[in-house]
């Protein structure tokens, strides 16, 4: 605890805290409200940190929509909990995650999904190809404090650091202003979380270890990689009952045994390629995501400029490439700009509007008279008349010029 509260680790917990920016918490607080009320309030804080008799707030519930529908419950604590977390991670992680299995890549220190995903395209290459794909019921929800406590103290010794984590487990959550008591779970949104969750799951990698099965895990993702649906199957059965000494359900609608190809993995599938290659490729519901998020971006109504557009394309399709970079299937990429690029089109006829204006933009660019007069006459039919000979016009170079990104 001393360590937690120093004044270096405190600063860099700051630092952290205020990169990720983030929404205020029960308090109302916001990361600049929060500065000027720990001016005051820090060293009383401090205080009952050490004595023993801190208590965090509730965490204020926010409910963010799933791609595939749904809510996904998120736990968020104010700016003040979120600091103190912070530093309890700075210290507890670098002593508990060296304990962690080498296949376990979610929110540890210099490892990524991309790592998983490489070590499931390594097992299905060595000819690992019924994968056991489990889904945890609400997992987030269902941990179980005094299991989790348990795991906790075999690696911690300090009493004040398991009094203090116990009690961000124990608060609450506010609920339409009424705070709800909670027993169970840890609310994801708050720093301490992921590293609990890895905590508690450590069991059941060590299970798998030991038996000697290929796994690779991501948070509460795992998937395990077998040589036929009957070991799948077996495995299954076995990993049910693994789950429910911790208290676990796992989620049968979700959780199958089948075939390693075409199994969606953190956004990614695995493709059989001639030879008996194994590639990596962006699974489809990935790609229905992302042409949703880009209709969304382009949508043609909502008196949208092109710049706004495409600083809009700018914050998101970059990102979106780098995660998916691993993907050994780059018509993909040259097929989405291709559509992108087909939207944009009709945007842009959009903006023109009028014939009158639609021939004298196309004029202008370099376009035939006969082309010209074609779109200018289907002025109102965006979508139909953005690829009629529009593509030799707007090209590739021209919405490079208006500052729209690339994917391929």
């Amino acid at each position: 605890m001393t360590q937690v509260l120093s004044r270096e680790n405190m600063g860099e917990a700051w630092k952290r805290v205020k990169s990720n920016k983030g929404s205020a918490g029960v308090d109302g607080l916001t990361i600049e409200q929060t500065v000027e009320h720990l001016k005051t309030q820090w060293p009383r804080i401090r205080q009952e940190i050490r004595e023993g008799v801190y208590r965090p707030q509730a965490v204020r519930r926010v409910e963010i929509p799933k791609p595939t529908g749904g809510v996904r419950a998120l736990g968020i604590p104010t700016v003040t909990d979120r600091l103190i977390q912070q530093a309890l991670l700075q210290i507890l992680q670098p002593l508990i995650d060296p304990t962690f299995s080498e296949f376990s890549y979610g929110f540890r220190p210099g490892r990524s999904a991309h790592d998983a995903v490489l070590q499931a395209q390594r097992y299905a290459q060595d000819g690992y190809r019924v994968v056991v794909d489990v889904d945890l019921e609400k997992f987030f929800d269902r941990v179980n404090h005094d299991i989790l406590m348990d795991r906790l103290a075999k690696r911690i010794d300090d009493k004040a650091v398991l009094r203090l984590v116990r009690r961000y487990l124990e608060a609450g959550v506010m609920l339409n202003g009424v705070v709800v008591a909670r027993d169970e779970g840890t609310p994801q949104g708050g720093p301490l979380s992921p590293l609990l969750a890895n905590v508690l799951l450590d069991d059941v990698d060590r299970a798998l270890a030991r038996r000697g099965h290929r796994f690779a895990r991501y948070a509460d993702d795992c998937n395990v990689y077998v040589r036929s649906q009957r070991a799948g199957e077996r495995v299954l059965r076995w990993l049910r009952r693994l789950y429910a000494q911790l208290h676990l359900r796992v989620n049968e609608k979700k959780t199958e045994v089948g075939s390693v190809f075409g199994r969606k993995f953190l956004g990614y599938c695995l493709r059989r390629w001639s030879g008996d290659t194994v590639k990596i490729a962006v699974a489809p519901k990935a790609i229905d995501t992302f042409k949703q998020r880009i209709r969304t971006i382009t949508k043609r109504v909502g008196g949208q400029s092109m710049a706004q557009v495409a600083k809009k394309m700018r914050s998101y399709l970059p990102g979106w490439k780098a995660y998916f970079r691993l993907a050994q299937t780059p018509q993909i990429f040259k097929n989405l700009d291709s559509w992108i690029r087909h939207r944009l089109r009709a945007i842009q006829l959009r903006h023109w509007r009028t014939g009158t204006t639609v021939y004298s933009r196309l004029r202008a660019l370099g376009a035939s008279h006969e082309v010209a007069v074609q779109l200018a006459r289907g002025a109102g039919h965006w979508w139909r008349h953005s690829g009629a000979g529009l593509n030799r016009v707007l090209t590739v170079t021209y919405f490079d010029t208006l500052g729209f990104p690339r994917l391929a």
